[in-house]
This record gives structure tokens, sequence and C-alpha cells, in this order.
């Protein structure tokens, strides 16, 4: 009997998956907790469109992932930082400092969880800091760090 699975079942199937099991899986398993319902042609057609919508939401999100990568990777972020006299940072330049930067300068907001720093900036200079825009598609953005006059 095809089913069309409203949610991930373990070692069954993913949400909008179309699959073949027992009746009795089905009548005392699946559809009494909501995790099935019947695969008449109307329910096939709707998951084929909505497959098709998502399909199509991701090449849009990724187009736009590009583009933003595209702009971060011509970007030069300036940040001033409190120094001493021997132009040692006072703390460091974390990559919520980075986040919000990027985005008073570019108008693009990225997540600090994305900016992928190994530890903190604690040095004035030019640093090229890797960011996750989507997926697999990274950016890398020039980061000055500059004394704070």
């Amino acid at each position: 009997m095809q089913v069309i699975l409203k949610q991930d079942v373990e070692k069954i199937g993913r949400r909008g998956d179309i699959i073949e099991v027992s009746r009795g899986y089905v009548r005392n398993f699946l559809v009494p907790r909501g995790l099935a319902e019947m695969a008449t042609p109307s329910k096939l057609e709707e998951v084929r469109r909505e497959m098709e919508e998502a399909e199509e939401r991701d090449q849009r999100m990724a187009e736009r992932a590009n583009e933003i990568a595209q702009t971060l990777n011509k970007s030069v972020i300036t940040i001033e930082a409190r120094t001493g006299e021997d132009e040692r940072l006072f703390g460091s330049v974390t990559a919520a400092n980075i986040a919000s930067a990027i985005e008073k300068a570019r108008d693009v907001r990225i997540d600090r969880r994305r900016i992928k720093l190994e530890e903190p900036i604690k040095s004035l200079g030019t640093h090229q800091v890797p960011v996750q825009v989507h997926g697999d598609i990274e950016a890398s953005v020039k980061v000055i760090v500059v004394p704070k006059l």
C-alpha cells in the first residue's frame, strides 16, 4: 500500500517520501499517529508540486548566496579598536564585531556563527576572514583593524 509520509519516520523515510508498506502497518501505526496519509492521485500531485516549489526556492537561495559571496569577496571592512601605547588591542575583535561591521558597510546581514574565526583577532592590521554564506558557498572578507583615535 502506498502512503505519503507527513513526518520523518525512523528507518522508513523522510517527510514527503512516497513509500510502499503493508496495510497493517499503515492502519495500526502510521495513520493513527498522523505520520502518513494515503497516496491518492491528488495527494501525489500536491507532493510533486511542493517538491518543485522547494527546489525552486533552494535554487533562488543559492543564487542569492552567490551574489552575497561575490559582494563579500570584494569587501574591505575597517574596524576601529582601542589600543594601548604599544599598539596592542584592549580585548579583541570577535565574529560578532565583524558581523555588525559587515551589516553596516554592505547592508548584508550575516549570522556571527557563519564567520569562521579560529580565534578572535588580537592584533592591528589586515586579516582575511572566511564567511560561510550558505551551505558550501564560502566567501573571504578582508578585515582591517585600525586603532581608534
